[in-house]
């Protein structure tokens, strides 16, 4: 037993130092082939590579000592880069050789703490202080050849793809200069107001190039200021906000607010209520009416300035001027910065809101009518009429007028002889106006016939048959711009006369009468309201007017068609909404007839008359409001409807420009919304211009350049 564990002892001491050298290697190359050298690396190391295409050329690496596995792969890397080749890692593990022009565009591994020096790699830093835009100024130079740094602006950080052992110093570079040095103060103000002293400091630290040294924020709630940047200048801006509040104290106490958006006029009465003044505007009100031209009086009284935070006794008066749109405040300081900020406030840009309406009205109408009318009589027989009120000509009307001649004459016999005289009663010329007018109101077709039985009795009948159907379509787009909660009315209509009254004087003659004028035609009034969201609340009157024609033929006042939707919504901006659809449907039957003979089957047809009409009318109303908040929303309306207007125009006389191109060139002196400008082209200087010779005057004659026709 002693011997076995004696020859394991001797082998252990045997195998001790081999294991060592069998681990060594020795790298003595001169010229060699890249792709050998490759090779060689492949089986030393254990590991896969893949060779681009692009990879060539020869290599040259001597070591004074021989090397482990990891120590072989690191001098391995290194000879790869020192000749423009890089390894860099692929999905199964392998390590793909290629040229290191492309490297930082294909894929790499992420993170570097653990990588070898050679490795090529990519890094992402997120910046805490710097902007990334002038941290890629700054480590630009730092970066290899090969490798390449990028902002993220979205997120402030650094992608970095370079190899391992620059992107470990670029770490270090990037933690001492991503550090935070601003320093932050707050300044109360006592006497001026904080935007009025943000303003004037904000200006001051942004005049020069590059970004501002400090940032300044007026805080409304504590009337203070919040300084941020760096320690000097925040040291600089300090002490002149502490400056400027000192001597707002010993300021004037009168102060003109120039105003920028708003209308004095309408801000005036708000400030006399918040001061407790009597208002000086007749008929003007906090809610931001129009007032008149009276609003630069000065005001009759002031009101206590501790109704507003002031101390008692303090007078604060408010007036306006409307040729300079200013507000005049006199107040103790404290009370003119606490109504400059109400005004400052109320001072702002409002919003426009363009409603677009499109109505659609539909009618159909239909009517069918049928009857047959008998007349029968004579001197001395019965007389018999079957007359109906609903078909036109109707018989008596008609045989009133066969008979005017006669009853307008009277025959008489005088010692045996006929006499014919004629009477001047005027009854046959009523008589003969009322067929007429039978005749010329009848619609449809109506067929007759009258004869004579024997001497003294005539038969006469009428045959009335009617059918009309009738289809209208009113479409109109009524379209209007205003701002933001401001009452806006379009009228596209006429305005007729409609009698109020009547009057004659004592003796009837010198007649007068009082008329009142009516809108009629297609009215929209808006009043849009932007809420948060983009929300829009419209306050809409929609009214569609028509003239029918006047009551009768003796009465003529006229009627108004009216249709009219006053309703609130709330729409999103952009979106279309239907107020409402109107819908009619009228049906109207009638029959006529004599009793007994109109009910016995087949022949009491011809003792009936027979009457149907039917009128449906749907009116529907879409409402889309859309808010314009920046000038290219103002200009992409504006150039959509004047490319319609130029469309038609073309589309009419396509051989010529269209006239409102040419009008906006000659009298506005501007090119067309939506046309390049029209440069002139150039005069040839060799050309020697005409020269029209007069007595006393040379005139030279110059070509126009005129604009290109479509």
């Amino acid at each position: 037993m002693k011997k076995i564990y004696s020859v394991m002892a001797l082998l252990a001491l045997i195998a001790a130092p081999l294991a060592p050298v069998s681990a060594q290697h020795v790298l003595n190359l001169r010229n060699a082939d890249v792709r050998a050298f490759i090779q060689d690396a492949s089986r030393v190391t254990g590991r896969t590579f893949v060779i681009d295409p692009a990879v060539s050329g020869t290599v040259t690496v001597v070591t004074d000592r021989p090397l482990s596995r990891s120590e072989y792969f690191e001098v391995f890397l290194s000879t790869l880069r020192a000749n423009g080749l890089v390894a860099v890692p692929t999905a199964g593990g392998a390590l793909r050789i290629q040229p290191t022009a492309n490297a930082a565009a294909q894929p790499t591994a992420v993170g570097s703490a653990r990588a070898s020096n050679n490795a090529f790699v990519t890094e992402i830093f997120r910046l805490r202080n710097i902007p990334s835009t002038s941290a890629v100024e700054t480590l630009r130079p730092l970066v290899s050849q090969e490798g390449s740094i990028t902002a993220n602006t979205a997120g402030n950080s650094l992608v970095i793809a370079d190899f391992a052992d620059n992107v470990r110093r670029m770490r270090e570079v990037i933690s001492r200069v991503d550090i935070d040095n601003s320093n932050s103060e707050v300044i109360s103000l006592s006497n001026a107001g904080a935007r009025e002293i943000a303003a004037s400091l904000q200006a001051l630290v942004t005049g020069g190039e590059g970004p501002a040294p400090a940032a300044v924020v007026p805080v409304d709630s504590s009337n203070s200021l919040l300084l941020r940047g760096d320690p000097a200048t925040v040291s600089r801006l300090a002490a002149l906000a502490r400056e400027l509040d000192a001597r707002a104290a010993s300021g004037t106490e009168i102060r003109v607010i120039f105003l920028e958006f708003a209308d004095a006029a309408q801000i005036l009465p708000v400030l006399e209520r918040v001061t407790g003044q009597a208002s000086s505007v007749s008929g003007a009100t906090s809610s931001g009416a129009p007032a008149p031209a009276a609003a630069a009086a000065p005001a009759s009284g002031g009101g206590d300035a501790a109704s507003i935070g002031g101390r008692p006794g303090q007078q604060v008066i408010v007036t306006g001027y409307e040729g300079a749109n200013a507000i005049i405040i006199s107040a103790p300081p404290e009370m003119q910065r606490t109504l400059g900020e109400l005004v400052r406030q109320l001072d702002t840009r409002r919003d426009q809101v363009l409603v677009e309406a499109i109505i659609v009205e539909i009618s159909d109408q239909a009517a069918r009518e049928l009857g047959v009318q008998f007349l029968f009589g004579g001197e001395d027989a019965p007389f018999a009429v079957t007359n109906y009120s609903n078909v036109s000509p109707r018989i008596l009307d008609l045989a009133g007028g066969v008979l005017a001649d006669e009853l307008d004459q009277t025959t008489t016999v005088i010692n045996g002889n006929v006499v014919t005289t004629t009477n001047n009663s005027g009854v046959g010329d009523l008589l003969r106006e009322n067929a007429a007018r039978s005749i010329l109101g009848a619609r449809g077709g109506f067929l007759g016939f009258a004869s004579e039985i024997g001497s003294d009795l005539i038969f006469g009948a009428i045959l009335n048959a009617v059918q009309e159907d009738t289809d209208s379509n009113v479409l109109s787009t009524p379209s209007i711009t205003t701002l933001d909660n401001q009452e806006a009315h379009i009228l596209v209509g006429q305005e007729i006369p409609i009698s109020t009254g009547e009057a004659l004087s004592s003796n009837f003659d010198n007649a007068f009468r009082t008329i009142q004028r009516e809108n009629v035609g297609i009215e929209l009034e808006v009043r849009p309201q932007i809420n948060a969201g983009g929300a829009i609340r419209l306050d809409i009157r929609q009214e569609v007017s028509s003239i029918a024609g006047p009551v009768s033929d003796d009465f003529n006042e006229l009627i108004i068609n009216k249709r009219e939707i006053q309703t609130t919504v709330s729409v999103n901006d952009g979106e279309i909404i239907a107020l409402g659809g109107l819908l009619d449907d009228n049906e109207r039957r009638t029959i006529q007839r004599i009793p007994i003979l109109g009910d016995i089957p087949i022949i009491g047809e011809l003792f009936r008359s027979r009457g149907r009409s039917r009128v449906k009318t749907n009116l529907v109303v879409f409402i889309r409001p859309t808010i314009l908040s920046t000038a290219e929303d103002r200009r992409e309306v504006m150039e959509r409807r004047y490319g319609y207007v130029r469309a038609q125009q073309y589309l009419a006389n396509p051989d010529r420009e269209p006239p409102i191109d040419t009008l906006v060139r000659q009298y506005l002196g501007m090119t067309p919304p939506g046309r390049p400008p029209v440069v002139p082209p150039p005069i040839d200087p060799q050309i020697i211009l005409p020269e029209v010779s007069t007595s006393s005057t040379t005139v030279r004659t110059v070509p126009v350049p005129q604009p290109e026709e479509e």
